[in-house]
Parts: structure tokens; C-alpha cells; sequence
């Protein structure tokens, strides 16, 4: 970067003021900023001058360059050439309810990190790296160890239940909810025409249900590890929107739930429950699949789209 063209001033909008006040919360981030003040240096220059070691300077690096208070650049080596962007940041502190949250909001939650459940055999849970607990017995659904889980699964009729934070404060007027995940049935093995009707309830309101075509275990999912050879591989990445005109399964009308009748309050958790249920014309179970695991790498996505 030219350093001529360095912006002397720039305003931060209530949006970014968190991103870049934990940039600046660290020591060692705030001596490169120091460093990089009126020149631009390499990683190489970077870790000599501060004596720290390349993994760390590249970890806080790429902090401060997601938080665009540095750029980055390939030098002639291919080495990263690094200049600070600006000599002073204005925070532009927000005025209303909401003005300092993004128009969508996303919570990432952990398959194993469920608050309830009631599953039978067969039934387990794996994690990164092998089973966790022992397949069939329901009590490994009550291990600690259980919050490393990237898949789990149980056959016939059952549930798992989680608490999700709402982060946006009062006064905050929602458009829509989204709630995404990979699922499928669960077979002893599997078996790819094994159709289970899963319903997704939130705070206890029945949203509906989708039917899950089988068990895919012929193909190798993408993010699956190559230690798991026992079954189900991979699932169907699944959407469900609640709006203030209904509810509905990926953009198909689902339901006349709305966004009113699901009693979301600041102060209290969202109780997300995938279920097969004991009605259920094809109760045949579910794999629920984590980030390290199928085909698409996230574990459970709830969205919260603020109206504009």
C-alpha cells in the first residue's frame, strides 16, 4: 500500500464498533498497528521486530485485517506485505434499538450442545475424532462429553431440544427467522428409501414437518472423517422461515405460524426441537449432522433477519 494514500480519519458505523473494539483490545494487535504506523512490513519484519512467533503475528494479522484496520498484500516473494489503513477511527455510536446489530444475525449451534432429549436405540453420537460414549446406550446422550458431538442419531420416534440466546433487544422489529440444518432418517446402516417425517417445533409451537427420503450412506459425505465408515455418510441441508406471513420449508408455504405466535422474548431462550413424532405416519428416526461432519460444514443456523 502506498502509505501517501493512508486515510488519516475513518468512521466507524455502529455495526462495526464491535468487530474493531475487540481488534484493538490486545496488546501484541496494538504494537503492530504501532509498528506499522508509517511503514509496511512482511510477517518476516513483523515477527522480528516483535519477537512473537509467525503463527501468532499471522493469527492477529488477520484479525486486524477482517476488522479493516490493515491490508494486506503478496510481495514479490509471495510473502504478506502488511500496511496500516488509517491514523485515527471515529466511532459512530448508534441512536436507536438495534442500530448497532447487523440486518441478519446468525447463531451457529453445536449438534451435542442440546438442553433435552429423548431418543432409544439405535442411537449414538461422534465427534472429530471417534464415538463418543457407547452406540445404543441412550445414557451416553447424558455425558459431558457429549458438547464435542458433529453427529447423532436415533431411530424410530425421539427428540433433541436446544436453547438458543435472542440477541435482538427490545424494540427490535423482526422480519423473519431462519433455522437450517442437515438431517436425514436413521436405518440400522442405511438404507437410502427410509423415509422418517422430522418436525422442527419452536418455543413449543409445532412448525412442521418435512420427510426425509432415507438414510444416505452409499456415498461418503465431503466433511465426513475418514475414520467413520458405519452408516449414515451424509444428510439434505434442510431451511425452515418463520415471517410475519407464515411459516415456511425451503420457500415452500408451510404453515400459518408467524413470527407473533412464537412468543420470542429478549429475556428468554428460543427452544429449537427437531422431533419424530410418536403420530408420525414414517417414524424411522434422524442423523443430525454437525460442521465436521456430511455434506455441508455448519452445525445448527438460526438467522435473525431485522426489518429494514
Amino acid at each position: 500500500m502506498n502509505m501517501q494514500n493512508k486515510e488519516t480519519m475513518k468512521t466507524i458505523p455502529p455495526t462495526k464498533i464491535q468487530e474493531v473494539a475487540k481488534a484493538l483490545s490486545g496488546d501484541l494487535r496494538l504494537r503492530i498497528l504501532e509498528i506499522l504506523g508509517n511503514q509496511t512490513l512482511s510477517v518476516t519484519q513483523l515477527m522480528t521486530a516483535l519477537g512473537v512467533a509467525q503463527p501468532t503475528i499471522s493469527i492477529n494479522v488477520q484479525i486486524l485485517e477482517q476488522a479493516e484496520l490493515i491490508t494486506t498484500t503478496q510481495g514479490a516473494n509471495r510473502e504478506k506485505l502488511c500496511s496500516r489503513v488509517h491514523d485515527s477511527i471515529m466511532l459512530q455510536l448508534p441512536n436507536t434499538p438495534g442500530e448497532a446489530l447487523h440486518e441478519v444475525e446468525e447463531i451457529m449451534m453445536p449438534i451435542g450442545m442440546y438442553t433435552d432429549c429423548r431418543i432409544q436405540p439405535t442411537c449414538g453420537l461422534a465427534g472429530k475424532e471417534g464415538i463418543i460414549g457407547s452406540p445404543d446406550d441412550p445414557r451416553s446422550f447424558y455425558l459431558p462429553e457429549r458438547s464435542d458431538a458433529n453427529l447423532l442419531w436415533f431411530s424410530e420416534a425421539g427428540y433433541v431440544e436446544y436453547c438458543f440466546p435472542n440477541p435482538m433487544p427490545p424494540g427490535v422489529n423482526l422480519s423473519s427467522i431462519l433455522i437450517s440444518a442437515e438431517l436425514c432418517s436413521e436405518a440400522l446402516g442405511f438404507d437410502e428409501n427410509w423415509p422418517s417425517d422430522i418436525t422442527l417445533f419452536i418455543n413449543g409451537k409445532r412448525i412442521g414437518s418435512i420427510t426425509s427420503p432415507g438414510d444416505y450412506g452409499r456415498i461418503k459425505g465431503s466433511h465426513t472423517p475418514s475414520w467413520w465408515i458405519y452408516g449414515s455418510q451424509h444428510g439434505l441441508l434442510y431451511e425452515w422461515r418463520i415471517g410475519n406471513e407464515g411459516s415456511f420449508l425451503n420457500e415452500e408455504h408451510l404453515s400459518d405460524i408467524v413470527l407473533q405466535d412464537l412468543n420470542l422474548h429478549f429475556n428468554s431462550p428460543i427452544r429449537i426441537r427437531f422431533e419424530v413424532e410418536e403420530t408420525a405416519i414414517n417414524r424411522r428416526g434422524l442423523n443430525l449432522f454437525g460442521a465436521a461432519f456430511g455434506n455441508h460444514p455448519q452445525d445448527i443456523k438460526l438467522t435473525f433477519k431485522r426489518e429494514k
